[in-house]
């Protein structure tokens, strides 16, 4: 008997978009017959004036030729950025949609925490929910009484198990949906960033459970923008970027290739972007380069971020937020234009602000820079009105920072610390 309980061949997923406003169209029949019918038509009146039709349909593949397996037992991590292609996978594996080509085939039965919550019913108290959705994820009603208990106490939202859930706070409501989800005992566990919400110490305990099925033996596909959490609890990862799978291997092989640093030192958004009178205020640039103007940012350098920004009018109670992450996703410095004294608190329509740091002091390695737009508070009060993930991924280059002709290998601690060290009454 074969261990492979996931077998996926040629995945392929197309949607269609279009129409006002690019939205996806779903189309009756009775549409569908008369467009047919209309379009030599509005095709000949295009032509007469000499524009193409506004806003026809397109095809977008959110997966190609996707093919891969997984055996009875493995925890797979399914990374790459937004728009990848990681969710429309799941959804097809837990049977939620079909590939437009290709097939999937997966053996045993499958528990999905793909998007928490789905199937509760905000008029019904929290209690009724837990057999309700329970029902939905394939538990019988003894097995949900059985786990009631446990389910619950995991939750932590025991006060309030006989309200209606529409009085829940968002994190309470996710509390309870993971905990009914983590409760299953599926042989396959396929998860989709249900870790994004909820405060670090839930999380934690989240990960903590699903650590306790993947040593169960349970087979478990795991997507996430969490690195850290993707290193700990996986041994095998894919790539993806674009629909595409970019690299099928041992997990930390994978995650070097997603978190290599790329040659881009400069960001802009896609065109069409500077609609800032409907928008606001918007981010339309970001750049970084090292002080003294060398090719490279290394360990030791003093480095300027500049961000671009536009806006339909002055812009008055503003910050900008520059966020350092490493490859695994840990936040190692958090730039607010708060910290600095008598920065103007009027700014111009259109401009660039800039931010020079002290030496970065970090590892050989690549980092990611998030960055953001703030409004309306000063040290995290304020509205979110842009932000910008990703918009930078630049390598942190080899240096001898100590000065004992050696180069510090990559990641050999987070952060360098220069430092003196003697022997004890000796001058150092």
């Amino acid at each position: 008997m074969s261990d492979v309980v996931i077998s996926a061949e040629g995945l392929s997923k197309r949607y269609r978009i279009g129409g006002p406003e690019g939205q996806a169209t779903y189309r009756t029949l009775r549409e569908t017959l008369v467009g047919l019918a209309t379009a030599p038509v509005r095709r000949f009146r295009a032509a007469l004036h000499g524009h193409p039709e506004a806003q026809s349909e397109q095809d977008v593949w959110a997966l190609r030729d996707v093919s891969f397996e997984v055996k009875r037992g493995e925890v797979v991590g399914v990374i790459g950025r937004n728009g990848a292609g990681k969710s429309t996978l799941l959804k097809i594996l837990s049977g939620i949609t079909e590939p437009t080509q290709g097939r999937a085939r997966v053996k045993g039965r499958v528990g999905s925490l793909l998007e928490v919550g789905t199937g509760f019913h905000n008029e019904l108290t929290g209690r009724e929910n837990i057999y309700l959705n329970g029902a939905i994820l394939g538990m019988k009603k003894a097995e949900i009484a059985r786990k009631f208990d446990e389910i619950v106490a995991f939750s932590e939202v025991e006060r309030f198990l006989d309200t209606p859930v529409k009085h829940y706070s968002s994190g309470m409501y996710m509390r309870l949906a993971f905990a009914v989800a983590a409760h299953l005992d599926p042989e396959i566990l396929l998860v989709d960033e249900v870790l994004a919400v909820g405060d670090a110490a839930f999380q934690k305990k989240c990960l903590g459970k699903m650590g306790e099925v993947a040593t169960a033996g349970r087979t478990i596909i795991f997507v996430s923008h969490n690195m850290a959490a993707v290193s700990a609890l996986c041994s095998r990862g894919l790539l993806l970027e674009r629909g595409i799978l970019q690299q099928n291997g041992r997990c930390e092989e994978v995650l070097a290739a997603y978190t290599v640093p790329q040659t881009v030192l400069a960001w802009r958004p896609a065109p069409g972007t500077d609609a800032v009178a409907e928008n606001g205020p918007r981010i339309t640039g970001v750049r970084v380069r090292d002080v003294a103007d060398a090719a490279t940012i290394s360990s030791d350098s003093p480095v300027e971020f500049c961000i671009e920004y536009r806006s339909s009018k002055p812009l008055t109670h503003t910050t900008f937020a520059i966020g350092l992450f490493d490859e695994l996703g840990t936040e190692v410095y958090f730039l607010e234009s708060d910290n600095q004294p008598g920065f103007p608190e009027v700014l111009p329509p259109v401009g660039e602000v800039r931010c020079t740091t002290a030496p970065l002091n970090l590892s050989p390695g690549p980092c990611r820079v998030n960055v953001a737009l703030v409004q309306g508070g000063v040290h995290g009060a304020g509205v979110v009105v842009d932000k910008v993930e990703g918009a930078i991924v630049f390598g942190i280059e080899p240096v001898d920072f100590f000065g004992t002709g050696k180069l510090p290998p990559r990641r050999w601690s987070l952060c360098l610390l220069r430092q003196t060290w003697s022997l004890a009454g000796r001058p150092g």
